[in-house]
């Protein structure tokens, strides 16, 4: 799911579920490599933990409130709070720990 200012505060802030973010840019060779992986986080959770994509190029006020000075970056929001973030790639197992601190 693409998470834009407009869609931000229904799809994150208020989200039952805890949710992944992934800060990306269509330009960002890293970015690219962690998208097959974030895909898979996204249909193995499915039911349990939503997964958004938001880029940076066209939403830079949402990455200067998350402070993203690097991409890719991973962001675990639950309850409306950031709890964990990743920077770079890595690899499916390293976002799986992030995600059972929340699940």
């Amino acid at each position: 799911m693409t998470i834009t200012t407009a869609n931000f505060n229904d799809e994150v802030l208020q989200s039952d579920l805890p949710v992944l973010l992934d800060f990306w840019a269509t330009w960002c060779g890293p970015c690219r490599m962690l998208a097959p992986v974030v895909e898979e986080i996204e249909r193995d959770y499915a039911g349990k933990v939503k997964v958004g994509k938001i880029n940076v190029d066209e939403e830079a006020a949402m990455a200067n409130q998350f402070a993203i000075t690097s991409i890719p970056t991973l962001a675990l929001i639950k309850d409306g709070v950031c709890v964990d973030m990743s920077i770079g790639y890595v690899e499916k197992e390293k976002i799986e720990e992030m995600l059972k601190t929340v699940l």
